[in-house]
């Protein structure tokens, strides 16, 4: 747990301090959470020893959890599955309840969502609106919903550190700086994700290989840790191995709704103003922060 602390701390200093102490404290509340507390005085009160004992069974519990996915990454031949097989497996080997697909509602994750429909599989869909989302994306949730006759969990940040940040730094913070800009994106989409992923235990996103050069050794399935616990998740990535062509056939084959920002040139879709419209012959992420002229995404479909 220490070296969890330490980890993040070292991060807020590379972040030239921006919100360093929220940072820790963001760190500090997910630990406290994973283990018993106790009262010095009530009905409820616990010994130090019947504390020591809750929290030893509460690690073992969570040792054996994390042995048994990894155990299902390395036993199981997820690359040979295709991916209505892994959406398939995930519905046998889970609870739907602790069973997650989180999408920015993208081609990938939209096609996700379409096979889970198609196999009449009851998971939860969630994704995180960061209170700056495009109207078109807003009112496509409320499509979807109506199509597959759904409920998406919609996550959102805390308003306190919203306010904080925007306070400190203004509402434009992301001009200033690529530091700034990764500070927004942690407080409006990564935290809030991070209390999603507390309560699912497999994680289904829409990495795919050919989305970028970093991403081509991405694994169908692997495990992630919670953060601020030595807990594992199960991350599935069941169209790690399609290509955008693929993905566009299937989406055409099987009449996806598709947003409608595409139709307007978008290629990468994430908050109005970070994400824009893209032109021939750019790169898909191309109309991600433009001013800072990065190659890089954090979509929900990459977290």
């Amino acid at each position: 747990m220490y070296a969890i602390l330490i980890g993040h701390s070292e991060q807020c200093q590379e972040l030239n301090g921006l919100g360093a102490f929220s940072f820790q404290i963001h760190a500090l509340s997910y630990i406290s959470n994973s283990f018993p507390s106790t009262s010095i005085d009530g009905p409820n009160t616990m010994t130090d020893t019947q504390t020591q004992t809750a929290t030893t069974q509460k690690r073992a519990e969570i040792e054996a959890a994390n042995q048994r996915l990894e155990g299902l990454v390395c036993d199981t031949d997820f690359e040979a599955m295709s991916p209505q097989e892994m959406m398939q497996w995930v519905g046998e080997a889970f609870e739907p309840s602790r069973t997650v697909i989180s999408t920015s509602f993208q081609h990938s994750g939209m096609a996700t969502i379409h096979m889970m429909h198609d196999l009449r599989l009851d998971l939860r869909i969630a994704t995180v609106d960061t209170l700056r989302l495009h109207p078109e994306t807003y009112a496509f949730i409320r499509d979807v919903e109506q199509h597959y006759d759904i409920e998406i969990e919609v996550h959102r940040p805390d308003a306190a550190e919203v306010e904080s940040m925007t306070q400190r730094f203004g509402e434009y913070l992301f001009f200033d700086s690529k530091a700034k800009q990764e500070y927004c994106c942690q407080v409006r989409k990564t935290r809030p994700h991070d209390r999603l992923l507390k309560t699912a235990d497999c994680w289904i996103s829409g990495l795919r290989r050919d989305q970028s050069p970093s991403r081509a050794k991405t694994p169908k399935a692997m495990t992630v840790s919670e953060y601020g616990s030595r807990r594992l998740i199960m991350k599935l990535n069941p169209l790690a191995d399609w290509t955008e062509k693929q993905l566009r056939e299937y989406t055409e084959a099987h009449e996806i709704p598709v947003n409608g920002l595409y139709a307007q040139g978008y290629e990468s879709i994430g908050c109005v103003i970070c994400s824009t419209p893209t032109t021939a012959g750019e790169p898909p992420r191309a109309g991600r922060w433009r001013w800072f002229n990065s190659d890089g995404e954090l979509g929900q479909e990459d977290l």
